[in-house]
């Protein structure tokens, strides 16, 4: 594998906010990153910086080889990019949308705008207008301008955002089928559950990058304990005793249930007891695999 992206101190300030702050990492052909974090901590920043959009206020990156700071003309003729806000024309149609954007990467044979328009699966709606469009159409067609000059690296900026779990799914599946012929991909995302998708993970809070790993090794690394599922009635009066026992690492509520990270030296009987002690009868707890928001709210110390 060969470095297609690498990000040495990277910085944006604008005036006292700093929305990028000292990132550095790389990215390897072929590897799909997931950058994930809440909104305003700092991924599309990073993104317009690597695309040349926006001269960073520090740092050096270099995206396909070439330096961000003089070639960022040649770094967007290699790449896509959807961004959060697709900027389609609603007065045209799906084909005629493609075809502009293909004209504007040089783009001009009838197959390729046919095969981008096939690959996505919007062949039967090319005549339809875009403002008909539902949301997870649209985000297709932005994918296609995304991919239709064929580039090496795609940036999607929360290309599922505002769509349903199928459609999301979808979406990945087209992911993979591009990264599987030799495209790279960076992805940002708020969804924790679709970072799980990503074969490497950037945990980003307050403009800084806090780890980037896989997502076993996030998990490996940064939880220092076990997480379990508990069950308790009244349940917000159990989170609250749980916030002050000082067995947990971490307590938080988790839909109609807790999640709990305890100590792998804590046995979890030693909580339930407690819990009984404490009037909770009922109380069960369940051991679960750990997920990357407890990676997240570990790293963030939320």
């Amino acid at each position: 594998m060969d470095e297609v992206i690498r990000v040495e101190g990277l910085t944006k300030r604008f005036g006292d906010f700093t929305a990028v702050d000292q990132v550095s990492f790389t990215v390897q052909r072929g590897e799909v990153i997931g950058y994930l974090g809440p909104n305003g901590s700092g991924k599309t920043t990073t993104i317009r910086m690597l695309l040349g959009l926006l001269l960073p206020s520090e740092g050096k990156a270099w995206v396909l080889g070439y330096d961000i700071w003089r070639q960022s003309e040649a770094i967007r003729r290699q790449c896509g990019y959807m961004s959060q806000k697709f900027s389609l024309y609603h007065d045209l149609t799906v084909e005629e949308n493609l075809r502009f954007y293909g004209g504007v990467y040089g783009v001009g044979e009838e197959i390729q705008i046919q095969a981008t328009l096939e690959r996505v699966g919007l062949a039967a709606q090319r005549q339809t207008m875009v403002s008909a469009l539902a949301t997870g159409w649209k985000q297709r067609l932005a994918l296609a301008i995304a991919i239709v000059h064929r580039p090496q690296l795609l940036f999607l900026d929360e290309p599922t955002s505002g769509v349903d779990p199928t459609a999301r799914r979808a979406f990945w599946d087209l992911i993979y089928e591009l990264v599987h012929e030799g495209v790279t991909a960076l992805v940002t995302t708020h969804y924790m559950d679709e970072a799980e998708y990503c074969g490497k993970v950037g945990v980003m809070r307050d403009g800084k990058l806090l780890a980037l790993d896989t997502p076993e090794q996030l998990k490996k690394q940064v939880l220092r304990g076990l997480a379990y599922d508990l069950f308790a009635t009244p349940l917000i009066e159990a989170l609250s005793f749980l916030e002050a026992s000082p067995l947990p690492l971490r307590v938080g509520l988790s839909g109609d249930h807790l999640r709990v990270i305890l100590p792998k030296e804590v046995e979890p009987s030693c909580l339930l007891a407690e819990l009984q002690q404490a009037g909770y009868g009922e109380a069960r707890i369940e051991p679960v695999e750990a997920s990357l928001e407890d990676v997240f709210l570990a790293l963030s110390g939320k």
